[in-house]
């Protein structure tokens, strides 16, 4: 009962963070972007821009419009506030504060047949950090362009392309194939989510593949009392991720390992 309701408190707070993020309700009725002065500030989450409910930036499409223009002006304050995301929060954020991972833990819950973890999804999990060099920060760079916003986000496609297509005429007659791609990239990860957990999280994500540097540094997560731990390894073999150790890089840091853990060894983090 009390892992139960763990798991009920870090689902509200999922909640409540894709909430705050998108509480400009008038501008999912008109169709347009809020752009007030809140919308300088990033939040730790993967939530696009162009979400006419959202009241702040993305962290990874502000990186690479930063990256873009960073010829005339190195982007300190974008790149600063990610490292102090990563620093006090690592994979926390993954876990608790992004709005897409919790639309895919909701989508797993379906009753169907899910694809287990295994070699395969161990070795497909290095892809984000893939897309994190070429589409977050080399192609920014060297092309001048937001790439993975334009070419693969998820959310973007979910949470703004669709409904400010769906509301303004002009954009309707602008629709071409990359707009078709990203739909059908959208489904396909939305679809496969059913299936397989947090498939987009554990293979593509730039943001949670730049998070994971700083799991193991990171100020708040969990981690092992080595005092406590009888190796039985429940944590990680009954985990639907494809972690070695609780908190290592792949760790999203939900703490759903600790209800498994007879030992009650798994604990949060306490440094000062």
């Amino acid at each position: 009962m009390k892992n139960w309701i763990k798991d009920k408190k870090r689902k509200l707070i999922q909640l409540l963070c894709a909430i705050l993020y998108n509480c400009n309700i008038s501008g999912f009725a008109k169709g347009n972007i809020y752009k007030g002065e809140i919308k300088s500030v990033c939040v730790p989450g993967l939530n696009c821009y162009s979400c006419p409910g959202a009241i702040a930036s993305c962290p990874i499409g502000s990186l690479q419009t930063a990256l873009v223009s960073a010829r005339y002006k190195f982007p300190y304050y974008i790149i600063g506030l990610m490292l102090l995301f990563g620093i006090l929060l690592g994979r926390v954020i993954c876990g608790f504060l992004c709005p897409f991972g919790l639309i895919q833990e909701l989508l797993y819950k379906i009753p169907s047949k899910k694809i287990k973890k295994g070699n395969w999804s161990k070795k497909l999990s290095s892809i984000k950090y893939i897309v994190l060099i070429i589409f977050v920060i080399l192609i920014p760079i060297f092309m001048a362009a937001p790439g993975f916003c334009k070419y693969i986000c998820p959310a973007g496609t979910a949470e703004a392309g669709i409904i400010l297509v769906s509301k303004n005429d002009s954009l309707k007659a602008l629709i071409g194939f990359l707009f078709n791609w990203k739909i059908v990239l959208m489904m396909s990860i939305l679809v496969s989510s059913v299936f397989i957990f947090r498939i987009f999280c554990r293979f593509i994500c730039p943001l949670g593949a730049f998070y994971a540097l700083f799991n193991r540094i990171s100020v708040f997560g969990f981690e092992i009392d080595s005092k406590k731990c009888n190796g039985c390894n429940a944590c990680t073999i009954t985990c639907k991720l494809d972690v070695k150790n609780v908190g290592d890089m792949e760790c999203i840091q939900c703490g759903d390992c600790m209800k498994k853990c007879s030992q009650n060894a798994i604990q949060f983090k306490r440094k000062k």
